[in-house]
């Protein structure tokens, strides 16, 4: 920045010293000429004071200043420019200065070197001589007399009251410089009072949004409408644009993804990825540490960058080493950035946010622990008890067959018998099923079965049925699975060529010895209710079927059903497990 030389300067003592606001004004009144206007000007001092102190908003406090000083030393315009942590204006509140002068004072780089950090006014009888004022000089409508006078608030400079061209044509004297500097004394009170209230009362709401969120995730909300909750909070407490939450991808190593937006863009943002290893929203995610950037354009971060926005707030959601994802928060480009208030709450609560996140993760972890504890107890207790009196029951019924003399008391027996033989195939496949975990299903020789069923459904005209019986997972070798896999597609793709059915079942058995429990034979069953094999004709298509069973040593079958449609068997041998698989 830019030293003022000491000719500019109006005094070389400090403007803004500790002197109470009494002795300010005890000086100001020896200064100017006794009379009604000297008085006059006191008492608006007084009365401006008493408006300026009147108010807790910020904003209302620095504008209320603004008009005061210009009115007090009888300028036509006046600016209060706020000063941000690179030295450039984070506001500028401007009097008598149109809306395009006052955006491009505000959009400098850089601002005079004095009274910001020599604590001296800055007096000029007229600007265009005074270069050293830059965008000032420049954007300032006014061309004659020039007073800028520095706002402290208790040790740091908070801004600069700026004030150019007196209403009646001459230069700003020392009773101006006195009664405009004990305003400013006067207003630091003020001004501090309302930065109190506002990081309270800031403070306040982020409290209540991280323990709204920490209440839902923990009471079992769904995890995207709490992080949608959040962004919305995040992005309305923070001032922002646009709020995005970036999370990471099981399935896309190296990139994190726009999951969760909100703001007038978020729609066209939603899945955008970014480079976890070139980007700072990567940097943020691997070191668990925030980042505030000036310009997003030096973040990789095209989603926001080519849309118009500039500032930027990357907050990692969790804690350093577990991160879960990261909060971006984006500003338009002629926004003034992030303030450090904003930035220490806001890591906070993407903190807390973060170990709610793992909280609640743990919670429904700790929940699939119990109902996958409560699976296998009931599997057991299946097995143990009620396959064993099913059993022992059909035994006992079988060993009575022998003694009815009634052919149809036998033949009713011999239909229980088969009814509970069934029924104990049925509870076996149960088992099966419970003591395969849910994230298992998709990838085990059930779980393809049925998705391969299932995707068949659109080229048949109808859902098929599917039954499977048996130790499926736990028997059958991935060879034979897949072959199985192979047969069904095929046979079902013929179905919905040929057969014009609006029926069709399958079902895959694994039959076992009844005694040891050992499987013999895995079998394939296609049936459907159209119209049938044609007595003479092309059977190309079922030849493979037919190869792919020789090869494993087993066989296939086509026929007709017994009424209607076709009925396709394959079946195959299945080999004795491993010693330690478990046959149930």
């Amino acid at each position: 920045m830019t030293e003022i030389p000491q000719s500019h300067r109006l005094s070389p003592r400090p403007l803004v010293s500790p002197q109470p606001l009494g002795e300010l004004l005890a000086e100001m009144r020896s200064r100017t000429n006794p009379g009604l206007s000297a008085q006059g000007r006191v008492d608006s001092l007084l009365q401006a004071v008493l408006t300026i102190g009147g108010d807790l908003d910020l904003a209302t406090v620095l504008r209320r200043l603004t008009e005061a000083a210009a009115h007090l030393a009888g300028a036509r315009f006046a600016g209060l420019g706020v000063i941000g942590e690179d030295g450039g204006f984070t506001e500028f509140i401007a009097v008598g200065l149109s809306r395009e002068q006052a955006e491009r004072i505000g959009r400098a780089p850089n601002v005079p070197s004095a009274p910001s950090h020599g604590g001296s006014a800055l007096h000029y009888s007229d600007l265009p001589d005074h270069s050293d004022l830059g965008h000032l000089s420049d954007n300032l409508p006014g061309r004659a007399g020039f007073l800028g006078v520095p706002i402290q608030v208790r040790d740091e400079v908070f801004g600069n009251l700026y004030l150019s061209e007196k209403e009646n044509g001459g230069d700003f004297d020392r009773e101006d410089e006195a009664m405009v500097t004990a305003l400013a004394t006067a207003a630091g009170v003020a001004i501090e009072n309302a930065r109190l209230y506002e990081e309270t009362r800031l403070r306040e709401r982020w409290l209540g949004a991280s323990t709204e969120i920490t209440t839902r995730l923990l009471s079992g909300a769904d995890t995207n409408e709490v992080l949608a909750y959040m962004a919305a909070q995040a992005r309305e407490i923070a001032g922002a644009d646009t709020a995005v939450v970036m999370l990471p991808d099981p399935h896309a190593r190296g990139h994190l993804f726009a999951e969760i937006a909100d703001g007038p863009i978020a729609q066209e943002i939603l899945g955008t990825p970014v480079d976890i290893h070139d980007s700072a929203c990567g940097r943020v995610y691997e070191t668990g540490e925030a980042m505030a950037i000036p310009d997003l354009h030096q973040a990789n971060c095209p989603m926001l960058t080519h849309r118009g926005y500039g500032p930027g707030l990357l907050v990692p959601l969790g804690t350093p080493g577990n991160t879960r994802g990261v909060l971006l928060l984006g500003k338009l480009t002629e926004r003034a950035p992030f303030d450090s208030n904003i930035r220490r709450m806001l890591h906070s609560f993407s903190a807390q946010a973060g170990v709610a996140l793992e909280l609640a993760e743990a919670r429904r972890d700790t929940e699939r622990l119990v109902v996958l504890e409560e699976r296998d107890r009931i599997a057991k207790d299946l097995h143990d008890v009620v396959i064993q009196r099913l059993f022992a029951s059909a035994m006992t019924l079988m060993s009575t067959v022998r003694l009815i003399g009634s052919s149809e008391a036998e033949e009713r027996v011999q239909r229980t018998i088969d009814e509970l033989d069934g029924t104990i195939r049925e509870i076996r496949s149960t088992i099966f099923d419970l003591q395969n975990p849910p994230s298992r299903r998709d990838t085990s020789l059930r779980g393809r079965i049925l998705r391969l069923a299932e995707n068949t459904a659109h080229s048949l005209g109808c859902h098929p049925g599917v039954s499977l019986d048996g130790p499926i997972d736990a028997l059958v070798p991935d060879e034979v699975g897949e072959q199985l896999l192979a047969v069904l597609g095929e046979g079902l793709t013929n179905v919905a060529r040929h057969a014009h059915a609006t029926e069709v079942h399958v079902s895959v058995v694994v039959e076992e010895m009844a005694v040891t429990g050992r499987p013999t034979a895995l079998t394939l069953t296609i049936t459907d209710n159209g119209v049938g094999l044609p007595e003479e004709g092309r059977r190309s298509g079922l030849r493979n079927l037919d190869e792919r069973a020789r090869a494993l040593g087993g066989g296939f079958t086509a026929r007709r059903g017994e009424l209607t449609g076709t009925v396709l068997t394959w079946r195959v041998p299945v080999p004795d497990p491993e010693p330690g698989v478990s046959t149930l």
